[in-house]
C-alpha cells in the first residue's frame, strides 16, 4: 500500500528508490519468504485437499442494518494459540505441496544465476561528493557508496547487509547534509513501517550517538548549516496507544546533532487534526522549511512554510517565525519543486488533472497572483526537478516515459532522447548543477544509468549491467482494449519472439489499480524467468492509477472501484479472445491493493482464471480501517462507517463474496504473520473462508512468512525463494513444462 514519504530533495528520494524500481513489479506482488519447508504426503491435483480445521465463532456485526457474519474473527490475533496452530498447519500443507514440484528447484537455480548481476542506482551529489547505491548481484540489501569524483575510487559508506545475520534489517530512508559531512539514515526491521534513525560521519564512517525512534512515514531534511534535521514521528507507543487510536498522531520535530531525542524541538502538531501527517523539507537556499501536510493516502495535500532566518527550529519566541498556512484546503496535490527567494514553484493538478507547474509568491499569496509556468499537456506530468536552472519534467505518455526541459519562465527547451520505450527515473540535483543522472529500464532492458548534461542535452552511459540473456529474443507491444463501460485501457504484453497465438500460452496478468500508482515498464528477473519458461507477461494500466492523471485515479476509487476490477477482467478476456491464452493457462497476480484486485476478480469471475497469486492483499473491506494505518486508505476505498460507502465495499469485498459450492481457481495466497501495513488477518480469513467454500479440486493454499512484514527491505535470498515457490506453483497448476 502506498503512503507518503518525505525526502530531502528529489535527487535523494529517487536515488533511494531506484533499486526498488528495478524490480518494482515483483516487489509489489511479493511478501517475504524463508519459512522452513516441511514435507508431507504428496498431494494430487485430482482429489480434494484436506485443509486444516479452522473453527468458526458466532460473530455477527451490524453494518447500517445489514447483518454480516465474521466466523474467523479469532484469526485477527496472529499470536493466539489457535492462530499459531492454524499457521503451522497451513504452512505444513503448503510446503508439502510445493516440495513435490520438480520444476521448483530448477526455477530457483535459474533465478539465482540470472539475479547475480551488478545493479546500480543513479549517483547524486552533496558537499562535493558523489553517492550511489550498488548491489553486487545476490546481496540481500543494496550498499551505499561514496566517492569524490566520478572516476574516483568508491568507498562503502553503509552496508545494510552487515546489520543483521538474515538480511532483514533494511535501510528505509536517508539524507546527506549539504556539506557532505553527515548521513542521517533510517532502519526498519523485518519489513516493519517503524524506523529508527541514526547519524553517520561520512569521512570516518563512524556512527554518532544520535538515535531517533518512533519514526513512521517520514524522511529527514537537514538544515543547510548541517547542525540538525527535521523529521516526523509519533509518541512512544504503549498498550494504550496504537497507530489506529484517535489520540495517536504524527508530529514534526527538529533534531539537533549530538543532542538526545528528548531534547528535540517540537516544530508543529495539530491536536485538532490527528489524521494529518507532516513532511518537512528545507529549501535549497536554506531559507524556508516547507511543510507538506498529508492525510492518509489521498494525493491532495496542504502546504505550510516557516521562515528559518529567524531561528532554526522553535517558533514560539517570535511572531514572524510561525508556521504559515499557504494552502490550507485539501483541494489538489501541490508538490514543491524549488524556490527563488519568496517565489515557490509547485507541480499541481489544481485545475489541471494531468498536472502543470505554477509559481506562488509568498509575498503576494492571493490566488489571483498565482502564475502558470508550464501548462497542462496531453501527457501526464508525474514529477518535476530543478537542475541547472531548468525544470526537468517527467511525463507519462500512455504509461511510457517522456522527459522535457523548460526554462524557469516555463518555455520549452528540449526533450531528452531516451533509449527506447520504457521508464526513466532520477534527474535529481541542485539548481546550479550542470549534470544530472537518470536510470532507464524496460521489460527487456536491465536498468542502465545515464549521465545527462543539462547544457548540451547529451546523455552518456555511466553504468550498464550485463545479464545472461539476449534482449533481442523478446518483444514488447502495447495494445489498447475496451473495458466493460467502454473505457480505453492500455496494456503491455511481453514474451519470447515467435509466440504462437493458439490460446495455449501460460500467461501472467499482473495489476495494481489504486492510490495513484502508475505501472510503467520495468526490467524484472522474475518476469524474465517466467518468459523463459514459455510464459507471457501482461501488465494493464488500470484505472485507480495515475497513468492519465487524477481523473484516471478517481475513476477507480470509492463507488467507482468496480471499474478497476472490470478493467482487469476485460484485460483477461482480451488476452483469451486474441488467442494469447485460455482460462486453464491464465494466472493473475498482484500485491497489497493488487492483492485486493486479485481477490475481487477471483470471487467475481472464478470461471475466468486458471490460477491466482494474491499477495498481502486487503481482503476484508469492512474492517480494513481498524488496523494500523488502514484508516488512511479511506481516501481511495471510502469508509465502511459511511452507509453509501458500505454498500460499494460490501458488494466487492473479497472475503464477503466467497460463495460455498463454487469451483475456485488454484490459489496461492502469500502474507507475513506480523505485517504491520496490511495485517495478515486479511489473508488469514480469506484463506480459511476460501478453503471451506472450495468445491473444485484446485489447491487453495496460503504461504505465511513468520519473520517478515509487508516487503520493505526484503532480502534477495527470500525474494528468490518466494518467486521460486510462486512460479513452481504456477508451473504445476497450469501444466507448464519449463525447458521443454
Amino acid at each position: 500500500m502506498c503512503h507518503h514519504q518525505s525526502t530531502k530533495k528529489m535527487s535523494v528520494g529517487l536515488s533511494a528508490t531506484i533499486l526498488v524500481v528495478i524490480a518494482a513489479l515483483l516487489t509489489a506482488m511479493l511478501s517475504n519468504a524463508g519459512v522452513s519447508a516441511q514435507k508431507q504426503s504428496k498431494p494430487t491435483m485430482n482429489k480434494k485437499f484436506t485443509y486444516p480445521q479452522a473453527k468458526k465463532v458466532d460473530q455477527i456485526d451490524d453494518y447500517h442494518g445489514v447483518k454480516v457474519a465474521d466466523p474467523y474473527r479469532w484469526l485477527e490475533n496472529p499470536d493466539s494459540a489457535d492462530s499459531r496452530a492454524w499457521i503451522e498447519a497451513e504452512n505444513k500443507l503448503t510446503f508439502g505441496f510445493l516440495n513435490e514440484i520438480p520444476e521448483r528447484a530448477k526455477i530457483k537455480e535459474r533465478l539465482t544465476r540470472l539475479w547475480n548481476y551488478e545493479k546500480y542506482g543513479p549517483p547524486f551529489k552533496e558537499g562535493g561528493r558523489y553517492f550511489y547505491f550498488k548491489n553486487d548481484g545476490l546481496q540481500n540489501q543494496s550498499v551505499l557508496y561514496t566517492l569524490k569524483s566520478l572516476d574516483g575510487e568508491p568507498r562503502v559508506l553503509l552496508d545494510p547487509n552487515k546489520l543483521s545475520a538474515d538480511g532483514t534489517v533494511a535501510l528505509s530512508g536517508y539524507a546527506v547534509s549539504e556539506d557532505g559531512k553527515y548521513l542521517a539514515y533510517g532502519l526498519s526491521t523485518s519489513g516493519s513501517d517503524w524506523q529508527e534513525w541514526k547519524v553517520r560521519e561520512i569521512e570516518t564512517g563512524n556512527d554518532l550517538s544520535d538515535s531517533i525512534k518512533w519514526v513512521k512515514f517520514s524522511g529527514a531534511s537537514w538544515t543547510t548549516d548541517g547542525k540538525g534535521f527535521f523529521y516526523s514521528r509519533y509518541d512512544e507507543p504503549n498498550e494504550k496507544t496504537k497507530l489506529e487510536d484517535a489520540n495517536y498522531y504524527q508530529k514534526l520535530f527538529y533534531h539537533r546533532l549530538g543532542a538526545p531525542q528528548s531534547e528535540d524541538i517540537l516544530v508543529y502538531e495539530r491536536k485538532d487534526q490527528k489524521e494529518w501527517g507532516f513532511n518537512g523539507q528545507v529549501t535549497e537556499d536554506g531559507r524556508y522549511l516547507i511543510v507538506s501536510v498529508w492525510q492518509g493516502t489521498d494525493p491532495k495535500n496542504l502546504v505550510f512554510y516557516k521562515d528559518l532566518r529567524n531561528g532554526t527550529a522553535s517558533g514560539s519566541e517570535r511572531a514572524d517565525n510561525k508556521v504559515i498556512e499557504l494552502i490550507n484546503e485539501f483541494e489538489a496535490a501541490y508538490n514543491f519543486i524549488g524556490n527563488d527567494g519568496s517565489v515557490f514553484w509547485f507541480r499541481t493538478d489544481k485545475e489541471a488533472p494531468r498536472g502543470r507547474v505554477i509559481a506562488i509568491d509568498t509575498a503576494k499569496p492571493a490566488r489571483a497572483n498565482w502564475k502558470e509556468l508550464v501548462p497542462q499537456a496531453a501527457e501526464t506530468l508525474e514529477g518535476v526537478s530543478l537542475v541547472g536552472d531548468h525544470f526537468i519534467a517527467s511525463y507519462l505518455k500512455d504509461a511510457r516515459a517522456q522527459i522535457k526541459l523548460f526554462d524557469l519562465a516555463g518555455k520549452f527547451v528540449r526533450e531528452v532522447e531516451l533509449p527506447g520505450i520504457g521508464a526513466a527515473a532520477g534527474f535529481g540535483g541542485k539548481r546550479k548543477d550542470s549534470e544530472t543522472f537518470y536510470a532507464f529500464t524496460s521489460f527487456t532492458t536491465p536498468t542502465t544509468i545515464y549521465r545527462y548534461d543539462v547544457k548540451t542535452g547529451r546523455s552518456e552511459v555511466y553504468r550498464q549491467p550485463k545479464v545472461d540473456f539476449k534482449p533481442s529474443d523478446y518483444e514488447t507491444k502495447q495494445v489498447f482494449y475496451k473495458s466493460k463501460d467502454g473505457a480505453r485501457v492500455p496494456m503491455f504484453i511481453t514474451h519470447k519472439k515467435g509466440l504462437k497465438l493458439d490460446g495455449q500460452n501460460p500467461t501472467l496478468l499482473y495489476g495494481y489499480g489504486g492510490f495513484s500508482v502508475s505501472l510503467t515498464p520495468a526490467f524484472s528477473i522474475s518476469n524474465l524467468v517466467w518468459m523463459e519458461m514459455g510464459g507471457v507477461y501482461a501488465q494493464p494500466n488500470l484505472r485507480g492509477g495515475a497513468e492519465y492523471g487524477e481523473e484516471w485515479h478517481l475513476a477507480g476509487t470509492k463507488s467507482k472501484k468496480q471499474n478497476v476490477f472490470d478493467d482487469f477482467i476485460s484485460a483477461a478476456e482480451w488476452l483469451i479472445a486474441n488467442k494469447y491464452t485460455s482460462t486453464p493457462k491464465l494466472a493473475i497476480s498482484g500485491g497489497s491493493n493488487g492483492g485486493l484486485l486479485v481477490g475481487a476478480c477471483v470471487t467475481q469471475r472464478p470461471d475466468l482464471f486458471g490460477a491466482a497469486l494474491p499477495a498481502v492483499g486487503v481482503m476484508d473491506m469492512l474492517r480494513f480501517h481498524k488496523f494500523t494505518i488502514g484508516w488512511a486508505w479511506t481516501s481511495d476505498y471510502g469508509s465502511p462507517d459511511n452507509p453509501e460507502d458500505f454498500k460499494a465495499l460490501y458488494a466487492y469485498s473479497p472475503l464477503h463474496n466467497i460463495k460455498p459450492g463454487v469451483k475456485y481457481p488454484a490459489t496461492l495466497i502469500t502474507t507475513a504473520d506480523h505485517d504491520d501495513r496490511v495485517v495478515p488477518a486479511h489473508s488469514f480469513k480469506f484463506a480459511a473462508t476460501l478453503q471451506a467454500a472450495q468445491a473444485g479440486d484446485a489447491p487453495t493454499l496460503i504461504r505465511i512468512e513468520t519473520k517478515a512484514g509487508h516487503g520493505a527491505g526484503k532480502p534477495t535470498s527470500k525474494i528468490i525463494e518466494e518467486i521460486s515457490d510462486s512460479w513452481g506453483f504456477l508451473a504445476r497448476v497450469l501444466g507448464m513444462k519449463p525447458g521443454k
